[in-house]
């Protein structure tokens, strides 16, 4: 289990604030955790429910206190069923004149089906989401706290996309639509440094081995965050073998050019009682020292 809670790191940051060049910065993993809780108040975030409305408004109207710019990609997409999706893509932007940016990613939507539920009748309910959506759009609504307060040494983007957790994941249908409509309608010449795709970041038994996708496919990107990740002390939970090989976010990513790599805890709930996919995706699994330990990576990511 992840031992810290609230992590103060100083670095050394090029044009830093305050003496020597030194800032000061902390993650505040207990404020991203009423973030996790408010997204649970709203309920499942399925496409096209009142949920998943006021969540998307939410995320904005967060973004639009803190971020120096916000955009909104909204966009239809019609499933395999033949029902229209209205979905919604966030960008919050940091320094936006900035050619040298950043990237960050999450997912917002939860998922209508809970179908790795060992009860079948649990199978046909949606899940929850805390881990698998929520902790991920709170490190991201956390992080833009932090960096309205003391601006990026870089360009950031705090990406929230939607319709990622739809349709069907064995056939690749109805999945990943936020991040694949982004990758199909980048700006002329946007081209960040690297990107990172946060996922299920806040279980309480916290381990993030390295995705085989992301070692594949930008194999620089993984060595950078995983090293940041020992030189703040968290190796333990940052570890060097390589996990599970995801289909998440990433990939349109990787597929559009972007040097993009996910970070996943994809062990949540571990082999016996797996909690993704199921009804047991609830906020008493999850950790605020976690997510302490996992902005205080992607913070220092960015200073």
């Amino acid at each position: 289990m992840v031992k810290w809670f609230f992590v103060a790191i100083v670095l050394s940051v090029a044009g830093g604030c305050g003496a020597g060049g030194q800032a000061e910065f902390q993650f505040d993993g207990q404020a991203a955790m009423e973030y996790v809780r408010t997204q649970m108040d709203f309920g499942p975030r399925i496409p096209n429910t009142e949920g998943h409305q006021q969540t998307g408004d939410w995320i904005q109207a967060r973004l639009e206190e803190t971020a120096d710019q916000v955009e909104v990609q909204a966009f239809e997409h019609v499933s395999q069923d033949g029902d229209t999706l209205y979905l919604r893509n966030f960008i919050g932007r940091f320094l936006p004149d900035r050619t040298d940016r950043i990237l960050f990613v999450v997912h917002w939507d939860t998922r209508p089906i809970a179908e790795k539920s060992s009860n079948m009748a649990d199978r046909r309910r949606p899940t929850p989401g805390a881990n698998d959506g929520a902790s991920g759009v709170a490190l991201l609504l956390g992080l833009a706290d932090e960096l309205s307060r003391v601006p990026p040494a870089y360009g950031v983007d705090l990406l929230f996309v939607d319709g990622e957790d739809y349709g069907n994941f064995s056939t690749k249908t109805d999945v990943f639509l936020g991040s694949t409509y982004f990758a199909e309608n980048l700006p002329d010449g946007y081209r960040p440094l690297f990107a990172v795709v946060w996922d299920m970041i806040a279980d309480a038994e916290l381990q993030l081995p390295r995705e085989g996708n992301s070692v594949r496919g930008a194999p620089e990107v993984v060595e950078r965050v995983w090293r940041v990740a020992d030189e703040l002390g968290f190796g333990g939970t940052f570890t060097n073998e390589i996990g599970t090989w995801v289909e998440d976010d990433h990939i349109p990513l990787l597929d559009a050019g972007i040097r993009a790599i996910d970070v996943i805890d994809f062990t949540y709930g571990g082999p016996t009682n797996p909690y993704h996919h199921t009804v047991e995706d609830t906020v008493d699994k999850l950790s605020a020292e976690s997510l302490s330990l996992v902005g205080t990576v992607a913070l220092a990511l960015v200073r």
